[in-house]
């Protein structure tokens, strides 16, 4: 019975080792209770961040990708519209709050970004996988040493007043992110 219990165990907490074998939250499901970092260090459960708010829960990998910059602009330029639908925009990454800074700096960010840098979020949500070696040296570096060598599958999810997930948009192709316009029809659908 010890056995199968650590055999279980094992395989819960395993993580995919490739970004199309993951297993994300669904829609209906509630946002985990996981800690994140603000910019300024500062621990917050990720579920208080989002209570009593809708969200736009951005999950991308890193201020070095150039697909994730070009997605944290592209949603930057709609924040206005994003705003009037009732809806904050967070951005999450196994980044420092330091590297955060310079993400916010260099996109020309206003909506607020946090770090996820041990990756226990993207655990949570379901969306982290391993990577290869030869990136984890990186992941190391942006994170202030506490990755563990995961990144998340860009990802963005809409959450509701009570935390709860409504509409989720995963692509494994870190190349894929939704369009600003199918995003904003999404809101304007929700908010019917």
């Amino acid at each position: 019975m010890i056995l199968f219990v650590a055999i279980c165990r094992f395989a819960v907490a395993q993580v995919p080792e490739s970004a199309e074998d993951i297993s994300p939250l669904l829609i209906s499901e509630k946002v985990p209770s996981v800690e994140i970092t603000s910019l300024d260090g500062k621990q917050i459960p990720i579920d208080q961040v989002v209570a009593g708010k809708k969200t736009v829960l951005l999950f991308y990998r890193g201020g070095w990708c150039p697909y994730c910059n070009a997605h944290l602009a592209a949603v930057g330029e709609s924040e206005k519209n994003i705003l009037e639908l009732g809806y904050q925009i967070i951005g999450i990454a196994p980044d420092s709050p330091e590297e955060l800074k310079n993400t916010m700096d260099n996109n020309k960010l206003s909506y607020q970004l946090y770090s996820d840098a041990d990756a226990s979020l993207i655990q949570a949500m379901g969306i982290a996988f391993e990577v290869e070696e030869k990136r984890k040296e990186r992941l190391t570096q942006y994170s202030g040493g506490k990755n563990p060598g995961m990144l998340p599958v860009p990802s963005l999810f809409v959450i509701d007043e009570e935390g709860t997930i409504v509409f989720e948009y995963i692509s494994p192709n870190y190349k894929d992110r939704i369009s600003t316009e199918l995003l904003l029809a999404v809101l304007k659908s929700l908010a019917n």
